[in-house]
C-alpha cells in the first residue's frame, strides 16, 4: 500500500504542502553547514540564472580552470525560477516542509527530484555513506483553499516549537521560532530573500493592527485544522 500522500495530484498552477524525512528517522541535517548547503541549493534552483554574469566570468582570461568548470557545472543545473514559487519552508533536524506553487504540472516533481538527489550526493560524500537519505519519495498534499494555505503556513512556521507543549503553555519566546532555519523572518519583515514569496499569504493580514498580524496568527493561535498529514511520518 503506498505511503500516505506519496501519490500526488500534479496540476498546473496548484499549491502543495511538501515534506519528507530521513530514512529510519535519521538526521538529514547534522550541523550548520548541512543547513547552509541545502538552502544554497534551494537558492540555485529558485533564482534566475544570471547569464550575463556567467558570460563575463567565463571570458575572464585570469579565470582558473577549476573556477571555469564550476561555472560550467552551474550552467548545466536545472533551474525552476519560472516554474516554482516557494511560499514558506522550515528545516528540522530529520525532516523538512515546503509550501510551494507549481506553474506547470511536472515542475514540482522535477524540482524535488533535483534538490533531493543533489543534497543526498553532498550528504553521502561528507559522511561517507551510501544509499538513500530519505525514507521514501517526498510527500505532497494539495492545498485547495485560502484557509488551507494560511493554516499550512502556520503549521510550517510552528514546527520549531510544536513539539514543546510546556513552552506553549508558558509562552514561547520569539527566539524559539528562529531555532531552526525557516522563512518566518521573511514574514516578519526581518529578512528579504528573493526566492521566498510571503506576499500572497501576508495579503490576508494587517501591517498596522497587531491583533490581525501574521505574527499574532502564528504565535497566539494553535491547533488549527486542515493539515492533512500523518505526523508520525515526519517526526
Amino acid at each position: 500500500m503506498p505511503a500516505k500522500n506519496s501519490i500526488k495530484d500534479y496540476s498546473n498552477n496548484s499549491y502543495y504542502h511538501v515534506y519528507n524525512r530521513g530514512v529510519e528517522k535519521r538526521l538529514i541535517f547534522q550541523d550548520k553547514q548541512d543547513y547552509a548547503v541545502f538552502l544554497s541549493y534551494l537558492q540555485t534552483y529558485l533564482m534566475p540564472k544570471d547569464m550575463e554574469l556567467f558570460t563575463q566570468q567565463l571570458s575572464d582570461p585570469l579565470l582558473s580552470s577549476r573556477e571555469k568548470d564550476k561555472i560550467l557545472n552551474m550552467l548545466k543545473l536545472n533551474n525552476f525560477a519560472d516554474e516554482i514559487i516557494l511560499l514558506a519552508y522550515c528545516l528540522m533536524p530529520n525532516h523538512f516542509h515546503f509550501l510551494l506553487k507549481q506553474k506547470n504540472a511536472n515542475s514540482m516533481d522535477k524540482f524535488m527530484n533535483s534538490l533531493c538527489t543533489r543534497y543526498t550526493m553532498y550528504f553521502n560524500k561528507k559522511y561517507e555513506r551510501v544509499g538513500s537519505l530519505y525514507q521514501d519519495v517526498y510527500k505532497a498534499v494539495t492545498v485547495f483553499t485560502d484557509e488551507q494555505l494560511l493554516n499550512v503556513s502556520h503549521y510550517i512556521h510552528k514546527n520549531p516549537v510544536k513539539d514543546h507543549p510546556r513552552l506553549r503553555t508558558q509562552g514561547v519566546p520569539l527566539r524559539a521560532y528562529f531555532s531552526q532555519p525557516s522563512s518566518y523572518p521573511e514574514y516578519l519583515g526581518q529578512r528579504k530573500t528573493e526566492w521566498i514569496h510571503p506576499e500572497e499569504i501576508l495579503f490576508h493580514f494587517s501591517n498596522s493592527n497587531s491583533n490581525n498580524s501574521y505574527q499574532n496568527f502564528i504565535e497566539e493561535s494553535d491547533n488549527l485544522p486542515f493539515i492533512d498529514l500523518n505526523e508520525n511520518e515526519v517526526k
